[in-house]
């Protein structure tokens, strides 16, 4: 890992940047780590919620290193808060370079998921 940095959070989803994924240049497309960021958080809240959940609102989100085709990008989740109807979460993103077997942070940011009821309206959040 890079500079001792370790990841914070449960290890919640773990796939690899693959050819499809990627611009000419062999960079992954942000919009396909952000998806994957979301996906994670999606598992986590509705496991939190003990049910359907959908996303609300996507913070402070900047890529600081780009995920490249071959990497496994794992992605790490910690609900940060709960509210009557909401579950914040901070949600980073990771990637162990193909080539060097080193970890490094490529992004983080604070997901906002939503509990919704059978009909889609939001619920509460169950007490744990």
């Amino acid at each position: 890992m890079t500079d001792n940095a370790k990841p914070s959070g449960a290890l919640t989803l773990r796939t690899v940047a693959m050819p499809a994924d990627a611009n000419p240049a062999g960079d992954i497309f942000g919009g396909w780590v952000m998806a994957q960021m979301d996906l994670a958080s999606g598992i986590t809240a509705s496991e939190r919620a003990k049910g359907r959940v959908v996303t609300a609102a996507v913070k402070e989100m900047a890529f600081a290193l780009p995920v490249k085709i071959g990497d496994t990008l794992s992605v790490y989740t910690t609900i940060e808060a709960v509210g009557r109807t909401s579950i914040t979460l901070s949600v980073e993103a990771w990637a162990t370079r193909a080539r060097y077997n080193n970890m490094e942070k490529v992004t983080a940011a604070t997901f906002i998921m939503v509990a919704l009821d059978e009909s889609g309206k939001p619920k509460p959040v169950p007490a744990e």
